[in-house]
């Protein structure tokens, strides 16, 4: 059965003075059976981050990571510097694939590096409107895969435990939302692309994929009612403690009812 997932994006906001106290009341405010949590504060939210959930079952995550183990890369952060810090690591954000144009060759090194490294990685994809109104979705999304993930070894990233976040980009902080219909349609076809262009076969079953793009505990109940969603990748929602506790809430009696299901099978 595929965890149920609701990993933080932070994003650029929080500072180490007030991320910790705001990571401590996330986690004592979404104690729920059965879901994973992940937090991904700033690079300079980390430390804090990571201290004021020692005691607590929740994951901490860095928001991006380069691709080259170490050398003169002014402003980059490694994963040797993220050991002992974060377990969980974002590839591939449409912010960084637009802000740093970042290539899906480029994000498949990260990748690799992540994995090595012994970092879970969230690999994002999603489409822009002119892409999805032109009905170039799901071909836009395979060509993200295909271009990240062609030559990877399939049982390390299993191994490691891959994730996929989908974000259709025009839903990423506009309030618009895709439908849960197309949300999980993208969600088999992803898996689609898996099983068929890069041969992962039945294993394609087994990567969670994750809904992304204005996610909040308003909506998130129709996303997860879908079986090919796994959970969310949230952003704004996720700084405010009452949204993440209605998300996990929502995600465990999900999870609840995967594992029930799975009992009776």
């Amino acid at each position: 059965m595929r965890p149920v997932i609701i990993a933080a994006n932070w994003k650029m906001n929080t500072t180490p003075a007030d991320a910790g106290e705001l990571a401590a009341t996330i986690a004592a405010r979404t104690e729920e059976p059965g879901v994973v949590r992940v937090i991904c504060p700033p690079f300079v939210c980390l430390a804090a981050v990571r201290d004021a959930l020692a005691a607590t079952n929740v994951f901490v995550g860095a928001q991006n990571v380069h691709h080259e183990a170490a050398g003169a890369y002014t402003g980059e952060i490694s994963v040797t510097m993220l050991k002992g810090l974060a377990t969980w690591v974002i590839l591939g954000h449409s912010e960084r694939r637009r802000d740093a144009a970042e290539s899906d060759e480029l994000i498949g090194q990260k990748l690799a590096r992540a994995i090595s490294a012994g970092l879970r990685p969230i690999l994002c994809v999603g489409e822009v409107l002119a892409e999805r109104e032109a009905g170039r979705a799901v071909e836009v999304v395979a060509t993200q895969l295909r271009g990240a993930l062609a030559g990877k070894d399939m049982e390390a990233l299993l191994s490691g435990g891959f994730v996929i976040a989908y974000e259709p980009v025009w839903a990423i902080g506009t309030g618009r939302t895709a439908s849960s219909d197309d949300a999980a349609a993208m969600a088999e076809a992803i898996r689609a692309t898996l099983s068929a262009d890069l041969h992962w076969g039945e294993a394609a079953e087994q990567v969670p994929v994750l809904y992304g793009g204005s996610v909040t505990k308003a909506n998130i109940g129709e996303f997860l009612a879908e079986h090919s969603i796994d959970g969310g990748l949230v952003g704004g929602a996720s700084l405010k403690p009452d949204e993440m506790a209605g998300m996990v809430a929502s995600a465990a009696i999900t999870a609840k009812a995967r594992a029930d299901a799975e009992g009776r099978a």
